[in-house]
């Protein structure tokens, strides 16, 4: 585990400059673009052989009792076998450093994969993984509880086997909330969940090779089922549905 040495975060007097609380009775659009298809190579480039087809019906996404709720249901559209949803705030939050915190409850189960990630926002196609990933939260069902940080860029990453990440173990995030997020600025991006923070990795001498992450990025929050990673240990058919519940996003600099 790595340790963030200096100020706080309460001694950096940040402001909070984009914040959904969902106390609204709907998805706010100035805020959210919706995914809707097998994936969004608009808005995200590349995909992971992920089971789900992403929809904007009230069966995946909804806004309850002051909560976002994505679900992912075993129903078959255009011969996927689950739908689930995707929300995006590219072109609508759009950051170049500062602290994302997202309040989130995880679903359970072998081939739920949820995630809080980023992806930069570009005037052009993506170029995957040389612009960029943070991955802030992720989590595969067949290892309950073990919460990931992770980056990808064109030096450090899966295909090589060079992805830079860390974990840490919360033995009950598919029952109770916990605060998951970043702190990234010029030199360096740290992971927390609940202000523990688990993992730091420095731009040091990094060229954009290693450290493309001098430029604006979006939020990402979705539920995928199966896929590369969610699904290498298969799907456990008798768990649907499945929900990943998501209190509040704050952003701050």
């Amino acid at each position: 585990m790595l340790l963030l040495i200096g100020l706080s975060f309460n001694e950096k007097k940040m402001k909070l400059v984009w914040a959904d609380e969902f106390e609204q009775q709907t998805i706010d659009n100035s805020k959210w673009n919706i995914v809707k298809g097998n994936g969004c190579p608009e808005l995200c480039g590349f995909g992971n052989n992920e089971l789900q087809y992403y929809t904007s019906d009230p069966e995946n996404v909804i806004i309850n009792d002051g909560k976002l709720v994505i679900k992912a249901e075993k129903d078959s559209i255009e011969n996927n076998g689950f739908t689930s949803a995707k929300l995006v705030t590219s072109q609508k939050g759009d950051w170049q450093y500062g602290r994302i915190e997202v309040r989130a409850k995880l679903p359970q189960g072998r081939g739920t994969w949820p995630a809080i990630w980023m992806l930069p926002t570009l005037d052009r196609p993506m170029q995957w993984p040389a612009d960029g990933e943070i991955d802030i939260m992720e989590h595969v069902g067949f290892n309950q509880g073990m919460i990931y940080g992770t980056i990808h860029t064109d030096k450090y990453n899966h295909m090589k086997g060079t992805q830079k990440s860390d974990s840490i173990f919360v033995e009950d995030a598919h029952q109770q909330f916990h605060v998951y997020g970043i702190e990234w600025d010029e030199q360096s991006i740290t992971w927390f969940v609940d202000d523990e923070q688990y993992l730091t990795l420095e731009k040091g001498n990094e060229q954009k090779a290693g450290w493309p992450f001098d430029q604006k990025f979006h939020l990402i929050v979705n539920l995928a089922v199966g896929g590369n990673w969610g699904g290498r240990h298969g799907i456990d058919h008798e768990i649907w549905p499945q929900t990943f519940v998501i209190d509040y996003i704050r952003v701050y600099q």
